[in-house]
């Protein structure tokens, strides 16, 4: 299991901060359920720095999919809190996210690409019983080819998903944020290509594509 660990929007890093007296307690709790997360192998997760405007309490951590020395996708994820609540987000916290990953040219030629890549997203998160709203994000590819003394390499298409979705808070106001990280590392696995984690855990709605090869390097 990976350890994850971040910092708030106010630069104290952690929990042992003597400001942790200020932090609201539902926050303080959420972040803690981030740490209990049980991720799958292969999934190398790290503190991030988070944005300082988005919200008065942020925490982010950057992730990886990697296999030997390839780092077959990464993202980061951040957690969003506004005791106040906020009016677009329709609750008090909301996480945001990028995943990118490399793709093999018989997949990026797949025109329902996108819809399948947001059906990981949405599939994830209720195969774990999670409840969500205000869902909203983008599907991007972009291909690039090589020239000159470049031109040994394969032509190559990124994916780019960023998306946003408000938690349903519990008890005490406090989301299942162990639960929201491990659908996300989930996402994270399924555009890097690797299979579901077994019968059942894909969740209904989720659609497989053929497993993906590691990046080409020149």
């Amino acid at each position: 299991m990976a350890a994850a660990q971040g910092r708030f929007s106010d630069g104290a890093d952690g929990m042992d901060s003597g400001k942790e007296s200020s932090v609201p307690l539902p926050f303080r709790r959420a972040v803690e359920g981030l740490g209990k997360a049980r991720l799958r192998p292969g999934i190398e997760i790290d503190p991030a720095r988070p944005p300082q405007r988005l919200a008065p309490y942020a925490h982010a951590l950057e992730a990886a999919v990697v296999e030997g020395e390839d780092d077959l996708a990464d993202g980061r994820l951040i957690l969003l809190h506004d005791p106040a609540g906020h009016e677009a987000w329709r609750g008090t916290f909301r996480l945001v996210t990028l995943v990118r990953a490399e793709l093999e040219p018989e997949m990026a030629a797949d025109p329902l690409l996108p819809e399948v890549c947001w059906s990981w997203l949405t599939g994830a998160l209720e195969a774990r019983g999670l409840s969500y709203g205000e869902a909203s994000g983008t599907v991007t590819m972009a291909g690039s080819h090589y020239f000159g003394g470049l031109a040994g390499r394969r032509p190559a298409t990124q994916i780019e998903i960023r998306a946003s979705w408000t938690p349903r808070e519990g008890v005490g106001g406090v989301p299942d944020t162990s639960g929201h990280l491990a659908a996300w590392c989930e996402l994270l696995c399924q555009v890097a290509g690797l299979p579901p984690l077994g019968p059942g855990e894909s969740g209904p709605g989720v659609v497989s594509l053929p497993q993906r090869r590691g990046p080409h390097h020149p």
